[in-house]
């Protein structure tokens, strides 16, 4: 069976919605962030030494990272849905999608977050990470244009992964300014299988 050790708030809610679109059956373990410092709980650390979000038990297996547990779930029970075929031109388009979320797109805006905090201590690097953002929006925002979905013509885990860019670019207000980017967003946050996999996991502060 596979578990899903998921934190409030976090990317593991990616997660709970994929399995729901491959319709897998799965467990919930659930942890809490600490009140004053935001941080996950301790006991993270039993199931992985980094003690982060999101982590899934399947057997003896213990995965980490958002963009590997999803590609994992798909090869491994999604028999040919939520990804291209892989001698397709299309599947590189979609772990390049699946590579790009958190090892480019998510960076500016976890600065955003971080540096915000600082006050004005953070005010001269607001130029460098706005700009950057900005790049990173209107690139994704023109590769949505005229499409339903980032890789082909149905959903894929490559959505599922990017979708956490455009749910941190809502929740900081910068979101309207890119309609392509607005309107996918929400449109996933429509699916049957997202508002399914939001009751599972809870309260999630992104879901706008």
């Amino acid at each position: 069976m596979i578990v899903v050790h998921h934190l409030n708030n976090s990317r593991s809610q990616r997660i709970l919605w994929a399995l729901e679109e491959l319709e897998l059956p799965y467990e919930i373990k659930r942890y809490q962030r600490d009140a004053q410092t935001n941080l996950a709980p301790p006991e993270l650390k039993q199931v992985h030494p980094l003690g982060k979000s999101p982590v899934i038990t399947d057997g003896n297996r213990t995965l980490i990272e958002s963009g590997a547990i999803i590609d994992y779930l798909i090869r491994r029970y999604g028999k040919g849905r939520l990804q291209p075929a892989p001698e397709s031109p299309e599947y590189d388009q979609y772990q390049q999608w699946l590579q790009y979320a958190e090892g480019s797109a998510m960076l500016p805006l976890m600065l955003n977050l971080y540096v915000g905090r600082l006050g004005d201590a953070g005010a001269p690097l607001r130029p460098r990470i706005d700009s950057e953002i900005a790049n990173h929006l209107g690139y994704l925002n023109s590769a949505l244009a005229g499409r339903q979905f980032l890789v082909g013509n149905t959903l894929t885990g490559a959505d599922i992964q990017m979708s956490f860019v455009g749910e941190v670019a809502g929740v900081f207000g910068v979101r309207a300014a890119y309609p392509n980017l607005d309107a996918w967003t929400k449109r996933l946050h429509e699916r049957p299988a997202y508002k399914k996999a939001l009751e599972k996991g809870g309260a999630y502060a992104y879901a706008n």
